[in-house]
């Protein structure tokens, strides 16, 4: 495995899991300018002065106001953020827009409302509408005045959405496609003036449609009662002879897969942003909680259990927003590479988003089930207080659950990982069984013992590049046992998905607390060693499970004996106090009366 590194060229999708990284080039939340700051702090204002207030009022659907509020977003620019000038939006980077769904994803329902806007329900048409298409609604859309949503799901095809029943059949006088058919849970459809909406026109050839509210054919089902996210509006949509005028087929007719699954790539990880927005202020309501709740005379912030799972919760928080903007900044320079080199405006978003597709399917994973995690142990702090509706810490769990589902489940997304690394491989984009091959020549040698390495991090590094190790050993074997029947084994693949998931969540932790440490120096990052050490040690255990698992299910007799051994010794880590460790991030979290935002 390499351990060279190119500071002159970013690394490829992937490419993190054979080559190393420098944290001097990797982007943390710390570098955010000032403007960013600014904007970050303008969606809080946004969500403490107009959203939270009335919160109820919005779960029980009064009327218009999602749509006033989606209106007040837009008159800030809230909804053009990364949306060209020329079309209304305010042109700003992909960093940028990113904090605007972390900043904005504490809104319970309105958060999704505007998530589903300003990504699915704008981003179609922007990125492969028609100059004429995109002077029509994307003005409309970044303003606000007008409100999008998008129509993939039907009742029998959800991740298989290109076994989609919809049709599309070009009228006789050959001024429209009719559509027919039926979708269902979309996000803003009750209110929504613009829906991109996927048929298959003659029955086979999978596209987009732009739809307009009020096209004749067209109508709404009631309001969906969910289990959560009970404000933002979720209905079935009908389509019996719709009459779209031809100039509103988006995209070439038989490529509407293009559009479906390249926008999912950006979807998911601005679902994994809002997830941390959410994380963050469901954790501060847990750290206010448990400072005022007294129990046997004291707060049960003075409890060891209640201060392992507030610091459990900062770490999984800080790992996460490191993964974050470290993918996020890869995304940026990747499109002004592209932007560059004389590609168009959509093409090089579109095209940098696929280049980090593995990353994006990373974070949407890690996103959703920290945040899970988060409003869970939320609960649980605040007791049998937790369940009550009267605490927000109940709307926050209710609210969490449909990110596991949004965007593709976890399940497919695990299932993406990998298949997307074996594609690359086999089409020579990624070299990684030249890596693998070497790690299993390694498996023979004898194990190194006391390097005598004593630079800084050098522990946690070689721990990190063991954990790689792991996971080329584990992926190289079960591809050259199993070959073709490898995509039929599911829970294998989702064990060496689960260890790639955690390896990047190390490796971006890492980098981000050795930035910082060369900034401020050691004595200054003691919040942030605790929480990458601890990380990095319960991870060890993480990946060996996986590992092991997989293993076991694949290999046998010597060679399982052999692989087995090797990953123990790939996962092995020093032993470390992380009690104490989390103790310390507790008392940061309690004396804070917060999680820092």
């Amino acid at each position: 495995m390499s351990a060279s590194t190119d500071k002159k060229q970013a690394l490829k999708g992937a490419e993190w899991l054979i080559k190393e990284s420098s944290p001097f080039d990797t982007f943390i939340p710390e570098d955010f300018n000032e403007e960013q700051q600014m904007v970050k702090d303008m969606c809080a204002s946004f969500l403490d002065a107009e959203v939270l207030p009335i919160i109820e009022r919005i779960d029980k659907q009064e009327p218009g106001l999602m749509v006033g509020l989606l209106e007040k977003a837009g008159e800030q620019g809230l909804l053009g953020t990364a949306i060209p000038e020329e079309y209304g939006g305010l042109g700003k980077d992909f960093i940028t827009s990113t904090l605007v769904n972390e900043g904005l994803g504490g809104g319970f329902s309105f958060s999704v409302g505007l998530s589903a806007h300003t990504g699915i329900g704008t981003l179609p048409i922007l990125y492969f509408g028609t100059p004429e298409q995109k002077q029509k609604y994307i003005p409309k859309l970044a303003s606000g005045e007008w409100k999008g949503s998008y129509g993939l799901t039907e009742p029998n095809s959800g991740s298989d959405a290109l076994s989609a029943k919809t049709t599309a059949k070009l009228s006789a006088d050959g001024k429209y496609y009719l559509l027919n058919g039926q979708k269902c849970w979309i996000t803003n459809g009750g209110f929504a003036d613009v829906y991109t909406v996927f048929a298959k026109i003659d029955g086979d050839k999978f596209s987009a449609f732009i739809v307009e509210r009020g096209y004749e054919g067209f109508t709404q089902g009631p309001e969906e009662h969910k289990m959560g996210i009970k404000g933002s509006s979720t209905v079935q949509l009908y389509f019996q002879d719709c009459k779209v005028p031809v100039e509103n087929l988006l995209g070439e007719a038989g490529k509407g897969h293009i559009i479906a699954f390249n926008i999912l790539n950006i979807g998911r990880l601005k679902l994994s942003a809002a997830a941390l927005g959410a994380c963050k202020r469901a954790a501060t309501t847990s750290i206010q909680y448990a400072t005022t709740r007294e129990q046997f005379k004291t707060a049960i912030a003075n409890f060891g259990a209640i201060k392992n799972k507030l610091a459990e919760m900062a770490i999984k928080m800080w790992v996460l927003e490191s993964a974050l903007y470290r993918s996020s900044k890869w995304i940026d320079d990747k499109e002004i590479e592209m932007v560059g080199a004389g590609k168009p405006f959509s093409e090089s978003l579109l095209g940098a988003a696929e280049e980090y597709a593995i990353e994006c399917a990373i974070l949407k994973v890690f996103g959703s089930e920290v945040l899970h995690f988060v409003v869970d142990e939320g609960v649980q702090i605040h007791g049998g207080n937790g369940f009550s509706d009267e605490y927000i810490i109940s709307k926050a769990y209710r609210d969490s659950r449909i990110n596991r589902i949004f965007e593709g489940t976890n399940e497919i997304n695990r299932l993406l990982i990998v298949d997307m690394v074996l594609k690359r491989a086999m089409k020579g984009r990624l070299d990684i069984m030249a890596p693998a091959m070497a790690v299993s020549k390694e498996l023979m040698s004898i194990p190194e013992f006391g390097s005598g390495e004593d630079t800084p991090f050098a522990k946690e590094k070689k721990a990190l590049v063991n954990f790689k190790k792991a996971i080329l050993m584990t992926a190289g074997a079960a591809v050259q046992k199993l070959m073709m029947k490898i995509e039929s084994e599911q829970e294998i693949l989702m064990n060496i998905a689960d260890m790639a998931i955690e390896a990047f969540a190390v490796e971006s932790a890492l980098l981000r607390a050795q930035k910082l440490v060369d900034q401020r120096g050691e004595a200054a990052c003691s919040f942030e060693l605790d929480v990458v050490r601890t990380f990095l040690y319960d991870a060890a255990d993480r990946i060996h499970k996986s590992g092991k698992d997989a293993i076991n299910a694949f290999a046998e007799g010597d060679e399982q004996r052999m692989m087995l051994l090797g990953l123990k010794r790939f996962t092995k880590v020093d032993p470390f106090n992380s009690k104490e460790a989390k103790r310390r991030i507790a008392a940061k979290l309690i004396s804070n009366n917060k999680y820092p935002l």
